[in-house]
């Protein structure tokens, strides 16, 4: 069983770290709960930052000719600036962070889906935008992942952002130790992951490794850096999976059967063509990894991106239709 680095993840502070809401209530969400054991948790509310108090009147945005401003109806006070200036100080503080989760649909802190209004007191929205404290975080970490509670949800937009976390969580160590021998462990064991995610970036950042002796450090791990989180930024493709796995195969070449390989080149097939998850190819390879007991495999962060313990955590979580969960990873 790996260790795991824990990821800094900056969370609203609604989300199960205090009742402040502007109703003066809390957000239990069963699947950001499941988390925060895992990571550094640190919060804030940018709403409660500016002064406003608990409860407080709501605020929203609102669409004027001058752009979105961030506006309290019953009072009229434009909170756009307090807002915006609070948002630059506390990003700038943050030496070591993540990824966020922060709270959907809000003025401050909703992702691409706060409703901006015509006006201060009109009833309908006219667009979705990002709150201002958001829309400050996505400008000052474009490559980090930043998710709403409410995408966290979503198993893949979830299974996607642990493994961008768990990754650059152990990355930090690397960076923090500046020895050689650390980075070239970290690509060893990140190999499959990164060629799964973008092996044009895979094949750039062996050549960087091979050649890191011979350059200055700090430049070496800062290219390298570039290269990872650009290489996670999506969610890797069928084709990159299937082709891992088929890489990881031939390990097995010799000690499985033919009606086993064929079994399991099948259901890639399938998986690439959309008729099988990937769910039971990872479980079919695993097995296979821990009885023949090949070290080399067993290494690899692709088969464990992030914690065990936390897919059975989420496993846990009922869905919205009070089903329990039934993927193997979350």
């Amino acid at each position: 069983m790996r260790c795991f680095a824990r990821p800094v993840v900056i969370f609203s502070r609604c989300l199960g770290f205090a009742a402040c809401r502007y109703d003066g209530e809390i957000v239990i969400e069963p699947v950001v709960e499941a988390l925060k054991p895992y990571v550094e948790a640190r919060s804030v509310c940018p709403e409660v930052a500016i002064g406003l108090g608990l409860p407080r009147d709501p605020i929203r945005l609102v669409a004027r000719e001058r752009g979105v401003r961030l506006i309290q109806p019953s009072t009229g006070r434009d909170l756009t600036g307090p807002m915006r200036r609070f948002a630059e100080s506390f990003l700038e503080t943050l030496d070591e962070v993540d990824g966020f989760i922060l709270k959907a649909g809000s003025p401050s802190c909703g992702l691409r889906d706060a409703k901006v209004h015509p006006g201060a007191r009109a009833a309908k929205p006219v667009s979705r935008a990002s709150g201002l404290f958001a829309e400050k975080a996505l400008e000052r970490f474009p490559d980090l992942p930043i998710l709403s509670e409410k995408g966290f949800m979503r198993s893949a937009a979830r299974r996607h952002a642990l493994t961008r976390l768990f990754a650059a969580a152990s990355f930090r160590f690397v960076k923090g130790s500046a020895a050689v021998k650390d980075l070239v462990r970290f690509h060893s064991k990140n190999k499959l992951l990164l060629l799964a995610h973008n092996e044009t970036d895979e094949r750039a950042m062996g050549r960087l490794v091979a050649t890191v002796r011979g350059r200055p450090f700090e430049g070496a791990i800062s290219e390298y850096e570039a290269h990872l989180r650009h290489a996670l930024s999506r969610p890797p493709r069928r084709g990159g999976h299937a082709n891992v796995l088929e890489h990881a195969l031939g390990y097995f070449s010799e000690r499985l059967s033919r009606e086993e390989k064929a079994s399991f080149l099948e259901s890639l097939d399938g998986y690439r063509e959309g008729r099988v998850d990937l769910d039971p190819c990872l479980e079919r390879m695993r097995a296979w990894i821990a009885h023949f007991e090949e070290p080399s495999l067993a290494a690899q962060t692709y088969f464990e991106p992030f914690p065990g313990g936390l897919v059975e955590n989420v496993a846990q979580v009922p869905d919205a239709s009070g089903r329990r969960r039934r993927s193997s990873s979350p």
